[in-house]
């Protein structure tokens, strides 16, 4: 071990010593509740601003009981919106004068040796095993070609049970053995249990073997990294040995399927001002979404540990959305955790068709429901607590927004002739549906604004076809999912479980019987609230028409955003490209290339 890694409770007294800074010293605490006491300004004054309005529309007749249940709907679903619209302005606003959340910058900008032992722990369960150790072969490649690679070694940590996965993993491994070592050393090692589901199998890892390391990079079976975009992380943390967490901003891989394609081109653009505007704010507090970041070892395993909540899942138990508990335990135990909000060559890959986005929106979801338990827990920081609170209600606003629809039907049903102050509604109409979209368009104002910015992306032509699609995907598809969180929510509460396995990665075509089958429940809710409007109160329609819109078309949405056909003329055309697929990464290139492989038989 290095002297990177001293006694975790040492470093917290040292922290204490001055209260001023943050634990790593980069940032005045005052600044930073400088900077939180403007954004819940900003966000509360809107919101504020916004349910008077509300409640001025329908203020003519006066308030009942259906109105003040719409308020309540409102209140619950609109400050994501809100807080999404003022993290991308304030991000904008930073990235055109420069700077404001990256105090850890020099250290990225070095070029000196590291001196950490440095784990790369790859976690997968029933995934394909070609193509995690694919990922793997390419980011042993980067990282030896940095001239580090003898720092680093490679890691596949399986929690597979599928018998014919499990020996495709130790085939592969075998044969790529030699190459996996490059400067370093490869392990591979399965569990015969999924206790603890993903977390429990990074867990076992670092207590296993995490004496050896000082740092560790957790990756998932889609995640890819760059050795560049290694060293810069953990140059960060070595040279802030109080920063626990430091995560990276992982960016969508080129995707095949017209799904992920559009997905992946809206959190492009859309993605940078809306985390650098949360970054300035949350600071040392800062997010971690499980993979593609360095994390300190000593830290991790001192105050990291999940606890298990009582009563039985899926409510109870282990935890399952381990990621941002662990983020606020990181930081309670003294440290910092930071996300680096800029584009570099750390990589995922998205969901192929929205059936299989709303299969892991629901996992999520799950796991962000058991946060209530842990709202309480003693040390948070009110920042930290905030973020629970915050992912949690991040899914109950699918509910409300769904509800909020309902109760706008029956309140057309029980009250047609009702009065109200048009001009007022159409205005708030226009905000929230401006808002919920501001953080794809500040983005793409970003790109635009940028020497070169839409060159990248293949022109400006391109760019401005590319976003229009990508917003009428976004318009579309986000009732319908909001629909299947509602469905899983009440059966949630009536204690049904969800399956953690396997995610899909390549891109196949749905029929529309699958797509039928899947998404009746949105097409009934859009007929009945469209048909309850068209018959009491037709003037009523214009305003449910973007909800019930995407509703109506969810079987042939999923069906063509899932075409083969429609995937390769959106990549031979390069519509909704990335700007990897015109100026194409080494690491991405060297993601196809062979390797030699060790002669089992010699």
């Amino acid at each position: 071990m290095t002297d990177q890694t001293q006694d975790p409770v040492t470093f917290v007294a040292l922290g204490q010593a001055d209260s001023t800074l943050t634990p790593a010293s980069l940032q005045a605490t005052k600044t930073l509740t400088y900077r939180r006491l403007i954004a819940l300004g900003l966000c509360g004054a809107t919101l504020i601003a916004v349910l008077a309005g509300v409640a001025r529309v329908f203020s003519a007749g006066g308030l009942d009981a259906l109105e003040y249940a719409l308020l309540a709907c409102i209140t619950l679903s609109a400050p994501w919106t809100i807080l999404g619209f003022w993290n991308s302005l304030l991000g904008l606003f930073l990235a055109r004068r420069g700077g404001g959340a990256l105090p850890f910058s020099e250290a990225m900008e070095s070029n000196a040796p590291i001196r950490s032992r440095v784990a790369v722990a790859m976690a997968v369960r029933n995934e394909d095993p070609q193509r995690a150790i694919d990922r793997l072969l390419a980011t042993r490649r980067s990282l030896d070609q940095t001239g580090q690679g003898h720092r680093v070694d490679l890691h596949i940590i399986s929690d597979t049970n599928d018998a014919d996965v499990a020996a495709a993993e130790e085939r592969l491994f075998a044969l790529h053995r030699d190459a996996l070592d490059g400067l370093g050393v490869a392990g591979y090692r399965r569990r015969t249990s999924n206790e603890g589901y993903k977390a429990g199998n990074v867990w076992q890892f670092l207590h296993d073997q995490g004496s050896r390391y000082d740092l560790f990079v957790p990756l998932d079976a889609d995640s890819l990294m760059s050795g560049e975009a290694i060293m810069d992380l953990v140059r960060i943390a070595e040279a802030n040995p109080r920063i626990g967490i430091v995560q990276s901003l992982a960016v969508g891989a080129p995707a095949e399927s017209p799904f992920g394609r559009i997905f992946q081109f809206g959190m492009r653009h859309g993605m940078r001002a809306f985390t650098l505007g949360s970054a300035w704010w949350q600071g040392d507090c800062g997010p971690f979404w499980g993979h593609n970041a360095v994390i300190r070892v000593a830290a991790f395993k001192a105050h990291c540990e999940l606890p298990k909540l009582g009563g039985r899942p899926p409510l109870g138990g282990d935890i399952l959305s381990h990621d941002q508990v662990e983020a606020t335990l990181m930081r309670r135990g003294g440290y910092e955790v930071r996300v680096v909000p800029v584009e570099c060559e750390s990589f995922e890959e998205n969901p192929v068709t929205i059936l299989d986005f709303m299969t892991r929106e629901q996992r999520w979801c799950n796991g962000n429901m058991q946060y209530w338990r842990l709202l309480g827990m003693k040390g948070l920081t009110p920042t930290s607590r905030f973020q629970l609170f915050q992912a949690i209600m991040m899914y109950l606003s699918a509910p409300a927004w769904m509800i909020l629809t309902a109760l706008g039907a029956v309140k057309a049903v029980i009250d047609p002739t009702m009065t109200f102050n048009a001009p007022l509604a159409l205005g708030l109409f226009v905000l929230m549906v401006g808002m919920s979209l501001t953080p794809k368009i500040v983005g793409a104002i970003h790109v635009m604004l940028q020497p070169g910015g839409m060159a990248r992306y293949g022109g400006a032509r391109r760019f401005v076809v590319g976003l229009g699609i990508e917003l009428v995907f976004s318009v579309l598809m986000s009732p319908v999912v909001a629909v299947h969180l509602t469905v899983f929510l009440i059966g949630l509460a009536f204690g049904r479980k969800v399956g953690w396995n396997g995610q899909v990665r390549d891109a196949y075509g749905l029929n529309w019987s699958t797509a039928l089958r899947a998404l009746w429940p949105q097409m009934v809710f859009g007929v009945t609230v469209l048909a309850t409007l068209t018959i009491h109160t037709p003037a009523a329609v214009i305003w449910v028409l973007p909800v019930v819109l995407g509703l109506l078309l969810a079987v042939p949405f999923a069906v063509f955003t899932a075409s083969p056909v429609l995937g390769r003329v959106l990549a031979k055309r390069r519509i909704c490209a990335i700007p990897e697929e015109f100026e194409t990464p080494a690491i991405l290139t060297d993601l196809a290339e062979p390797v030699p492989v060790r002669d089992l038989a010699a």
